[in-house]
């Protein structure tokens, strides 16, 4: 498997983070993204050296310090086939002055809160490295939380939906999971269910399916949805196409479902990250096999 090594610099501003927006998007995507400042480490640089050299580069301004913050990896797909990931995340102090986009890859910038992040169309790995970084931190619902009572916004209304759906054979005995949390990080709601003779594709899908149908029953309206089913995430973020004729269907009920909610977002994670889901999953297939329907 391939390994792209990378320098990301979270730069604040009080409580709101620094993006920037790519000159077109990616050739893979469909729209533009928004992403933290990142770039390569040239040969022979220090981690550090490479971090001042993007942030100088990409901003026009010099990084006042730089705090090692974390070293973040995961698997994405890079085509067909898996890549490997290892990014060294920096918080980054930017000296006093205006941003002068040097760099021909952005075209603008844009300072938001944390909980506005999965509400924008976020490059991927910039929406890994937030996701595990403020999981690791615990920062992530707290200022989910404050950012709402500021607002006089409702916190009943907003919660994160893991979603999950497995096959042994695959085809094979399936089940969906999904385990719902408020913004407290407290459980509001679990459950799995068995669907019989399926794919895991098919099975993810309703998994997300039924974790939208349980939103929807419980009155929820902004929600955050996790999987750690890739092909799944991307296609919801428009990043892929539906090709898959057995996916239709469903992939089509979810997009009806979703026009119920006054705001959403799909973020990939990894499967030790959906723990709960997937023990739903198992359950459900679990209690089936047992009683002799496979």
């Amino acid at each position: 498997m391939k390994q792209r090594i990378r320098v990301t610099a979270i730069c604040k501003k009080d409580d709101e983070i620094l993006l920037l927006k790519r000159a077109g998007g990616r050739l893979d995507m469909s729209t533009q993204n928004f992403e933290l400042p990142t770039g390569k480490i040239v040969f022979g640089e220090q981690p550090d050296e490479a971090m001042s050299r993007v942030v100088l580069e990409s901003l026009g301004v010099q990084a006042e310090s730089l705090q090692l913050s974390d070293v973040v990896t995961f698997t994405g797909l890079e085509g067909s086939s898996e890549q490997g990931n290892l990014y060294i995340v920096y918080e980054v102090k930017l000296q006093d002055g205006n941003l002068n986009l040097t760099s021909e890859r952005y075209t603008s910038y844009k300072w938001a809160k944390m909980d506005e992040t999965g509400l924008l169309p976020l490059d991927e790995a910039s929406m890994m490295v937030l996701q595990i970084t403020a999981t690791k931190t615990g920062t992530l619902a707290s200022r989910i939380i404050r950012t709402e009572q500021e607002q006089v916004l409702p916190a009943s209304d907003f919660a994160t939906i893991y979603t999950d759906g497995g096959s042994r054979g695959n085809p094979g005995p399936s089940g969906l999971g999904y385990y719902i949390i408020g913004p407290d990080g407290k459980e509001i709601k679990r459950g799995g269910e068995f669907l019989g003779f399926s794919s895991s594709r098919l099975a993810e899908y309703y998994g997300l399916k039924e974790g939208l149908e349980q939103a929807i029953e419980l009155g929820l309206k902004r929600v955050h949805f996790k999987s750690d089913c890739l092909m799944m995430v991307n296609q919801m973020n428009g990043v892929y196409k539906v090709k898959n004729p057995d996916l239709f269907q469903v992939h089509n009920d979810v997009l009806k479902l979703l026009d119920k909610l006054d705001a959403y977002s799909f973020t990939h994670i990894s499967r030790e990250m959906n723990t709960e889901a997937d023990a739903e999953v198992n359950r459900a297939i679990d209690q089936n096999v047992r009683r002799g329907e496979y």
